[in-house]
């Protein structure tokens, strides 16, 4: 004879289910993370330093909200891989969002204009249509 669960929730079925793999995508991410921690990262013109929380581009130093910094390590330790907007929330905010995603559209815009040579041509972050970002692996010189 089979086991069988039973739960009752106050929220609605779907918010919990959506609880609930957004809490499994976030222990997967954090894996995957881990698994590719370096204290530098280097990139065409662009020195990441994860341990320092800072980063360099040429010989100017650039500062970032702790957010921005957030969202540039994630896309960055992981270059070439494809976060959508609601999975950079849900890593960097730490909980699952039921909103807005302007939010991390705005983030990205502001590391934009701190990073990139030209803001509206970036060649750090890229915007994979449709589906969020990535951060250039091309200019790797360490990963």
């Amino acid at each position: 004879m089979g086991k069988m669960l039973l739960l009752s929730f106050e929220n609605s079925e779907d918010d919990v289910i959506s609880e609930i793999l957004s809490i499994l995508e976030n222990k997967q991410m954090k894996i995957y993370e881990n698994r590719n921690m370096k204290k530098c990262l280097e990139f065409q013109g662009l020195t990441i330093n994860a341990e320092k929380r800072l980063a360099v581009k040429g010989n100017k130093e650039i500062e970032f909200t702790f957010t921005e910094f957030e969202i540039l390590l994630l896309l960055a330790q992981n270059a070439g891989m494809v976060f959508s907007k609601e999975k950079i929330y849900n890593i960097v905010w730490k909980e699952p969002y039921f909103g807005d995603y302007n939010i991390v559209m705005s983030h990205i815009r502001n590391l934009r204009g701190k990073i990139e040579d030209n803001p509206s041509k970036p060649i750090y972050i890229q915007t994979v249509w449709g589906v969020g970002y990535r951060f250039n692996k091309n200019l790797s010189s360490g990963l």
